[in-house]
């Protein structure tokens, strides 16, 4: 016998959010009555994580769906929605859900318009796309942003999803974006750089050397908070700091030719830059120390 208020779910989105969340959905006793995939690869994902759920035309899948789950890129969602209200396939009722950290739910005003629930349910995770991100899930914080009256039905969502809802006000949607943006697409670039410069100088297994040094340098961020930035500060003194450009400037040299392109020690100064920046600010080191450090990325 299934739980009072299960629904039929659709999914929009067969990237690596979508099938994942829907298998969540899944395990929350909700059904999933249909996905959208356009390429092989995102049909394979959605066979994978969500087998015997039909591949369906998204008009066939809105008219079979309670509730729709969309998944997409940020700057397809606007134009998804309205095109679909134009196209009369919005009912009255039915739940619409985004996951997009970027937007509260007035991108879904013409879904709102056609009588629909506008939800925006954000979890704050970097997926794989795999069954590895199910269990993963319980470790994460929901961004929901909702109508007050729908409120605690995107919490509840949140928490069915196997996460922590954090209530994220409509108008703070687009610095809660950047704020994610900030703490995790530059972890990839900056590691993948420093993976590189590892393997050219012979490290084997370049990741047993960088995984306890990220690991624990997340983890000593977090728990000092804002004080984080005085440690990046005081540890970029001006020898280390000019030391480092030479380094970065004769590996891109090497890498890419005799002028090289400069990306590394760009990256680098460009992280010593913002942290020096704040800790002048907060007054955490003086601005003789930081004009120091400035002089140094010069080299």
């Amino acid at each position: 016998m299934s739980r009072p208020g299960r629904l039929g779910f659709g999914i929009i989105g067969a990237g690596r959010v979508g099938p994942v969340l829907g298998a969540a959905l899944r395990a929350a006793e909700h059904a999933v009555v249909g996905i959208h995939a356009v390429s092989e690869d995102s049909v394979e994902r959605a066979e994978a994580m969500l087998p015997g759920v039909p591949v369906l035309e998204i008009p066939e899948l809105l008219r079979r769906s309670e509730a729709v789950l969309l998944a997409v890129p940020d700057d397809a969602l606007g134009p998804l929605v309205a095109g679909l209200a134009a196209g009369g396939h919005w009912r009255a009722g039915q739940l619409v859900v985004h996951t997009s950290a970027r937007f509260g739910v007035d991108v879904l005003t013409p879904a709102r318009e056609a009588g629909a629930i506008p939800l925006a349910i954000h979890p704050a995770f970097s997926f794989t796309g795999t069954s590895l991100d199910r269990g993963r899930l319980a470790e994460v914080s929901f961004g929901v942003t909702s109508d007050p009256l729908m409120l605690p039905v995107a919490q509840a969502l949140a928490v069915e999803l196997g996460g922590e809802p954090v209530v994220i006000e409509e108008e703070d949607r687009a610095l809660y974006a950047a704020a994610l943006q900030l703490a995790s697409e530059p972890i990839g670039a900056v590691e993948a750089m420093a993976w590189e410069a590892l393997s050219s100088m012979g490290v084997e297994d370049p990741s047993r050397v960088l995984a306890p040094l990220l690991r624990s340098g997340v983890e000593n961020a977090l728990m000092a908070g804002p004080a984080a930035y005085r440690a990046a500060a005081l540890t970029a003194e001006p020898g280390r700091v000019e030391s480092a450009v030479r380094a970065w400037g004769r590996y891109s040299a090497s890498a890419t030719g005799a002028a090289g392109d400069g990306a590394e020690s760009g990256a680098y100064a460009a992280l010593v830059r913002a942290a020096t920046a704040r800790a002048v600010r907060r007054g955490e080191i003086t601005p003789e120390r930081a004009g120091a450090v400035l002089d140094a990325l010069a080299w």
